[in-house]
């Protein structure tokens, strides 16, 4: 018999997010298994995490070495998210913020795991 304390998921990750400097912490959580959100979820809208960890979560959480990238010198906004847990067996820790183009593009791909839709911040 299993602990339930010692259960493994195949998704489970605790998001922190802050609107700005000194803000109030929104915290959220996502835990899924065979691609289905478990009760202990928090988040919004725990599908569209879900459809956003399928489609862009080994390459936002894992990234392949490569040539440095170019980008954009835009601002947009002072929101950070820190996303730590498992996904798939790996150890997750990544931080989200909207500091550059590269970066708003990274928040924007995975805005519903992050509490909001794209180009939203999550908090209410």
């Amino acid at each position: 018999m299993t602990d339930a304390a010692e259960t493994v998921h195949d998704v489970d990750l605790t998001i922190r997010l802050t609107e700005a400097p000194g803000a109030p912490e929104y915290s959220f959580r996502l835990v899924a298994d065979e691609g289905t959100a478990a009760d202990a979820t928090t988040l919004p809208d725990p599908a569209a995490a879900l459809a956003a960890l399928r489609e862009h979560g080994e390459e936002v959480f894992f990234p392949q070495p490569g040539p440095p990238r170019l980008c954009t010198q835009q601002y947009g906004g002072p929101q950070v998210a820190v996303v730590t847990g498992r996904y798939l067996g790996r150890s997750v820790h990544c931080e989200f913020s909207r500091t550059d183009g590269c970066e708003i593009a990274r928040w924007r791909a995975m805005a519903p795991l992050l509490g909001g839709t794209a180009g939203g911040t999550g908090a209410s």
